[in-house]
């Protein structure tokens, strides 16, 4: 049952797609992801990117099994979900990559971005990566994903909104304005260099959240200068290993999700490419989970201030492997 399915109370599309019930979970006999067993025929790889097998959104779907009306509106899931996978070595994490790949994988993210935000039929693509299986990863191999969207997503859209209002009423981009708040207050700020920003934000929702920033204001990857790319790497690496760090276990659990301008040929001058980082873990043996009100209502519970986040993730080593 491949469609996307309106929510005339929220205003928002649902994406129903039932291939993906049968997508393999924490396999105990091989990995599909490791050379030579099924994505990848090859023996080895260095970074690799193919079209889901069990993709949310298709790019070829069928028709709807059911017919919408004006409340209940129906569309085809038509879309593109791609696996990218960072390396053959099944068992590195990627906080331990080089950053000489990291940096050929931002090149990869911006290609894929470039060629995906070409197809008339997608308005906004979302690079991300979940990793460990307490955020419910079906597979423990190093790898991200990209969804591209034809529709821009609710947080996307409303965040689109707020930043388009903010710059009407101010005459300024509203992250940039974030950005030097952080800049004045000083203590949430985890890491920077020349390019970029990395901190804990004064209204962060998840465990050891973190924003990464560019400095110069732009919409999207594609914008990246010369220098920036090994920049923007240089901070991933840097979040990345503070967060493996920062409590003894074997695999830190988090979200990386890159946050863009739609690719809908609209004016998104307003907005400000950035990254945001989240987690579930919120202590060593604590797990954050997202429950009754969280679910019900959206109204976000930290039980841990930003400021102490950022001390915490501050005094964490940014070197990989130092508490392993």
């Amino acid at each position: 049952m491949p469609e996307l399915r309106w929510n005339p109370i929220l205003r928002r599309w649902n994406i129903i797609s039932d291939k993906r019930q049968d997508r393999p979970v924490l396999p105990e006999d091989s990995c599909p992801l490791c050379p030579g067993v099924l994505e990848v025929p090859q023996d080895d790889y260095y970074i690799v990117t193919f079209e889901n097998r069990f993709p949310a959104l298709e790019r070829d779907p069928e028709e709807p099994n059911l017919e919408g009306d004006s409340l209940y509106k129906v569309r085809e899931n038509r879309g593109v979900c791609e696996v990218i996978l960072y390396s053959s070595d099944h068992d590195v994490p990627p906080a331990e990559l080089s950053l000489d790949r990291l940096d050929d994988l931002v090149t990869v993210w911006r290609d894929r971005f470039a060629d995906l935000s070409k197809e008339e039929f997608i308005d906004y693509v979302y690079i991300f990566e979940n990793r460990g299986r307490e955020i419910g990863v079906t597979l423990d191999h190093p790898h991200g994903q990209l969804y591209a969207f034809p529709f821009v997503p609710p947080l996307p859209r409303r965040s689109l909104e707020n930043a388009r209002k903010h710059y009407e009423e101010k005459d300024e981009c509203l992250f940039c304005r974030v950005m030097e708040k952080e800049k004045e207050f000083g203590e949430r700020i985890i890491w920077q260099n020349e390019d970029f920003l990395a901190f804990v934000p004064f209204y962060a929702r998840f465990p050891y959240e973190v924003h990464l920033y560019p400095r110069r204001h732009f919409q999207t990857m594609l914008s990246l200068k010369e220098g920036e790319e090994r920049s923007l790497a240089q901070g991933i690496k840097t979040v990345l290993n503070k967060y493996r760090n920062l409590f003894p276990i074997e695999d830190f659990p988090y979200i990386t999700s890159f946050h863009q301008a739609p690719v809908d040929d609209r004016d998104y001058s307003h907005y400000h490419f950035h990254l945001e980082f989240y987690s579930l873990q919120r202590g060593k043996d604590k797990i954050k989970y997202r429950a009754g009100v969280e679910t019900g209502t959206n109204a976000f519970i930290s039980s841990l201030s930003p400021e102490k986040m950022a001390e915490d993730l501050k005094e964490t080593s940014p070197e990989s492997g130092v508490n392993r």
